[in-house]
């Protein structure tokens, strides 16, 4: 039987459109949409309403992750989604390009008149740049059983509200977080579309590739602690600075990685450091900062680690002052399903297929069904900043390259 041509009737780029002015941050730029807050609120209203328009049954389940099914929920579906949540002044497509492509492909396939044999959902998944409560991937975690349910309720944003709490005012449980088999067990096979980030696709011809693996990476907290004081009563050499010992820590960082990043990918970035109690003439009493650490195995991402903290102590000690190290986070490293990659690849003509230095739910998902990441080229390979971009016809090819690939994963034995 021939195979019905795939339309466009619902554009990506009109999807994304509809949400442009939600959740504009005036102070960064770009957009800052956290898990559970007004625009991440808004921002599932707008996925809900489109996915009732389809004809999508939905369902919040136990950790606030939301699915969209075509068909009943059973065994062995094909499941596509991203997350809406952003960095702080994040860019406008790192999540919703992926929702907005799903529900686009979806809408493509039931308009040229297909229809799944098997369960098929969209996925749309809570807290997935752990801006808020600062655990990466924290909806697609607690499902798949990967954090600890009470730790993950207990996790506060900056104003104290818990995670626990927040989830209770969106109407969840906190009593029932934790690991989801029922749910989980549903996944056969899980397809993320997401812009590329990185520029591995914007020299070449192609629009769409197709992702190989995920580096290994983690958040750890450093506290470093020193002597508050008056700035122009304590003299230079009588300073117990915690701030001196920061800066030196971030240029540790980046020493450490860009020496290793010369043979093996390396990363390492501080890019969020609190002073206290943050006052302009007040020699600070503590600086809390937060170190994101990256690598292409688990070995190497954790030696980079014990490197960094090891000239930290170092660093504190020579200043009067002292650091704790506190992981948050981390996830190993991810090697997509080679043979699903390889035949997503064939059935795109050869796509490029490429590895990723960013996490995604798509990584914890791995472990517990074959799971694929299709990319759309990004010219700059700007991402988590209000640059972040992709040309309009290069998402309409992403929608289409996803829909054909839903409905290669359906037929497949």
């Amino acid at each position: 039987m021939r195979t019905p041509p795939l339309r466009t009737p619902t554009t990506v780029n009109a999807l994304l459109s509809e949400i442009a002015d939600v959740g504009r941050d005036p102070r960064r730029g770009g957009y800052s949409r956290h898990v559970f807050d007004a625009a991440e609120r808004e921002l599932r209203e707008w996925f809900a309403a489109h996915a009732r328009r389809l004809g999508l049954d939905l369902d919040v389940d136990r950790n606030g992750n939301t699915w969209a099914w075509w068909g009943a929920p059973g065994a062995n579906s094909t499941v596509t989604g991203s997350h809406l949540d952003s960095v702080p002044g994040g860019g406008e497509l790192d999540g919703p390009l992926g929702v907005a492509s799903a529900i686009a492909a979806i809408d493509s396939l039931q308009s040229s008149g297909w229809r799944p044999t098997r369960p098929m959902a969209i996925a749309v998944f809570a807290e997935e740049e752990g801006a808020r409560f600062g655990s990466a991937c924290l909806g697609s975690r607690l499902m798949a059983g990967q954090i600890d349910p009470s730790a993950a309720a207990a996790l506060a944003d900056a104003a104290g509200v818990t995670f626990g709490a927040a989830g209770r005012d969106m109407g969840l449980d906190p009593a029932h977080f934790g690991e989801d088999r029922e749910t989980l067990d549903r996944v056969g096979t899980f397809v993320e579309l997401h812009v590329e980030q990185g520029k591995s696709l914007a020299a070449g011809a192609r629009p769409v590739g197709v992702a190989s693996s995920i580096l290994a990476h983690g958040r750890w907290r450093l506290d470093v602690r020193g002597q508050g004081n008056h700035a122009g009563a304590t003299r230079m050499r009588d300073r117990a600075d915690p701030v001196v010992v920061a800066a030196r820590i971030a240029l540790i960082a980046r020493d450490a990685a860009r020496s290793r990043d010369r043979h093996r990918p390396a990363r390492a970035t501080v890019g969020r450091l609190e002073p206290v109690p943050g006052g302009t003439n007040v020699i600070a009493s503590r600086v809390n900062l937060w170190l994101d650490v990256r690598g292409d195995d688990d070995s190497a991402a954790r030696s980079l680690v014990d490197e960094i903290a090891a000239a930290a102590q170092d660093a504190a000690q020579e200043e009067g002052c002292s650091v704790d190290v506190v992981e948050e986070s981390y996830s190993g490293r991810v090697d997509f399903d080679e043979g699903l990659r390889e035949r997503l690849s064939r059935l795109l003509g050869d796509a490029p297929i490429i590895p990723t230095g960013a996490g995604h739910d798509a990584g914890v998902l791995a472990s517990f069904a074959p799971t694929a990441m299709l990319f759309v080229r990004n010219p700059t390979g700007i991402s988590h900043s209000p640059e972040e971009t992709a040309d309009p016809s290069d998402r309409d090819a992403g929608v289409l390259a996803l829909a054909e690939v839903l409905r290669d994963v359906d037929q497949a034995v």
